[in-house]
């Protein structure tokens, strides 16, 4: 599917132009599945390719979307590490740039409802930071309609897992037309977890870069044929 072919499906022309800013012409498979399993449509979506697939690319479609056609709609993207919450921010500032969106950060260790989020539309937080803002009963929560959850196999980390596991749980009762959008590279049971998060289900083997698999053994590496 060329890129260009997005606006019949119903996404915003920022993203379009982003896109062809950075020179994607046309969308991989796991991101044409995405649109086919309706992510444009506010369905929610579990996505398990490989690293280096698009995953993102498929969040920003159902953010832009959501933002675009909901009054007042928040989204969250949700990551484990400031670090990548550090990337995701720099990303969604320079898509937001000719827009009247905006995004804002938040991955600090102080306990509150923060509520100067408000005013941001698109929100970048970690998992430990989204559990502290729905303890302290932030008001703008509720108007959260597309959470973004990266690297969803954290769910079974036995440390940080349960955490993660609580705030879905919570958010799926709390928000009753939230769309969620899960994504992860390496998850063992994706049938079960897409069915327990409600979602349509995106699995794929693709990668820009082919994978090879071998054994080094005495400064030798023997690898697989297919």
């Amino acid at each position: 599917m060329e890129i260009s072919e997005l606006s019949s499906q119903g996404c915003p022309s920022f993203v379009i132009d982003y896109f062809q800013k950075k020179e994607i012409t046309t969308l991989n498979p796991a991101q044409i599945k995405a649109i086919e399993q309706g992510i444009l449509e506010g369905k929610s979506i579990l996505a398990c390719t490989p690293t280096g697939s698009g995953k993102t690319a498929i969040a920003t479609l159902g953010i832009a979307k959501c933002l675009s056609h909901g009054k007042g709609a928040k989204a969250v993207y949700l990551v484990p590490l400031k670090a990548l919450a550090n990337e995701k921010f720099k990303e969604y500032q320079e898509l937001f740039q000719p827009t009247k969106y905006s995004v804002g950060i938040s991955t600090g260790d102080l306990d509150s409802n923060a509520e100067y989020l408000n005013k941001y539309d698109l929100l970048i937080l970690t998992v430990e930071k989204l559990d502290s803002l729905i303890r302290h009963k932030a008001s703008w929560i509720h108007d959260v309609r597309c959470l973004v959850i990266d690297e969803v196999h954290l769910l079974n980390d036995p440390g940080r897992g349960p955490t993660l596991e609580i705030i879905i749980t919570l958010l799926k009762s709390i928000l009753k037309q939230v769309q969620l959008i899960a994504l992860s590279a390496t998850i063992g049971n994706p049938e079960a977890l897409a069915e327990w998060l409600g979602a349509e289900l995106v699995v794929d083997d693709w990668r820009p870069v082919k994978l090879h698999k071998g054994i080094y053994f005495n400064d030798e590496v023997e690898f697989f044929s297919d």
